[in-house]
């Protein structure tokens, strides 16, 4: 009696061994099945999480790259993807002015918002108006890749905090993006300092640091403030300076209408360049690093044809 109760009780540790050996622990499943849930507000906050974060984050975007990041009305999914997630990432500086009122309606205590411009040596617009609704200053920093070193170093530093065990791939994540995105800063440098013109006019604000960073010269803005439209007063004496001047590249963005960058070209011979300010907006933009060059050489094509 005890030789048969012993054997059974021997296959069936046998039996639980073998289950054991099938199936991970619980907590590697549950690590496994569920990556941290970020919502960020701009695609470019997207990449940079994936890059950083690998299989274990599941990154969600509430702009795609088509949408005007300024003027965006969050959808009911937004505010469910809000309330699901353990990290919101944003640019801040105002440039969504939408996300405090978001945050608010999830009403998620635990969710940690990080602000990716702190730090930032920020460039302040030469219009007043402007920085009526941008107080501390133009908030288009990831268009200089220097300033994407410094988001990149704060969305892994969430991610730690986040995730502790998964650390020591986070770092090596961020070194190798950071090799890329150095090497590229590199190539794109060499490639502006062979232009004998670098002067041009914007559509909208949203390319002083990616000026600044490549040696550019934005010589005149079409809309000064996002979301009115610029006078007649305005848009003549630009026409004027181009002519004077010889200006000959407008550089307008696919997220924005085109009459009038269009109407000013037709008006002065010059030609409209579309870049993005998002990756995805145009095709070979996916990711942050393919949108610096496409916006780099797209622009440097421009002003070598003018």
């Amino acid at each position: 009696m005890f030789a048969f109760k012993h054997g059974r009780t021997w296959s069936v540790f046998l039996l639980l061994a073998l289950f054991a050996s099938l199936f991970p622990p619980l907590d590697t499943m549950t690590e496994a099945r569920d990556p941290i849930p970020i919502v960020v507000t701009i695609p470019v906050l997207k990449d940079l999480a994936e890059q950083v974060g690998g299989p274990h984050v599941r990154v969600t975007s509430l702009l795609s790259g088509y949408e005007n990041e300024h003027t965006y009305s969050p959808k009911p999914t937004d505010l469910i993807a809000v309330r699901k997630a353990r990290l919101l990432l944003e640019i801040g500086m105002g440039l969504e002015v939408w996300v405090a009122s978001l945050v608010k309606n999830a009403g998620d205590s635990s969710l940690r918002v990080i602000t990716t411009s702190q730090g930032v040596g920020l460039i302040r617009d030469d219009a007043d108006t402007h920085e009526e609704t941008h107080h501390d200053g133009n908030p288009h920093i990831w268009l200089d890749p220097e300033n994407a070193v410094i988001m990149l170093r704060h969305i892994t530093d969430a991610l730690i905090e986040v995730d502790p065990g998964h650390a020591a791939e986070f770092r090596t994540n961020q070194a190798g993006y950071l090799q890329r995105l150095d090497q590229l800063q590199k190539e794109l440098a060499a490639r502006t300092q062979r232009l004998s013109d670098r002067r041009f006019i914007a559509h909208h604000p949203a390319w002083p640091y990616l000026a600044k960073r490549f040696g550019l010269d934005i010589v005149g803005t079409i809309h000064m403030q996002s979301g009115t439209e610029p006078s007649a007063l305005h848009l003549q004496s630009l026409i004027q300076k181009m002519r004077r001047e010889n200006i000959r590249v407008i550089v307008s963005e696919v997220q924005l209408s085109q009459r009038l960058p269009e109407l000013l070209a037709r008006e002065t011979k010059a030609h409209v360049v579309v870049l993005t300010t998002m990756p995805g907006g145009l095709p070979g933009t996916e990711t942050y690093l393919d949108m610096l060059r496409y916006n780099v050489l797209q622009l440097v094509k421009g002003l070598e044809a003018a």
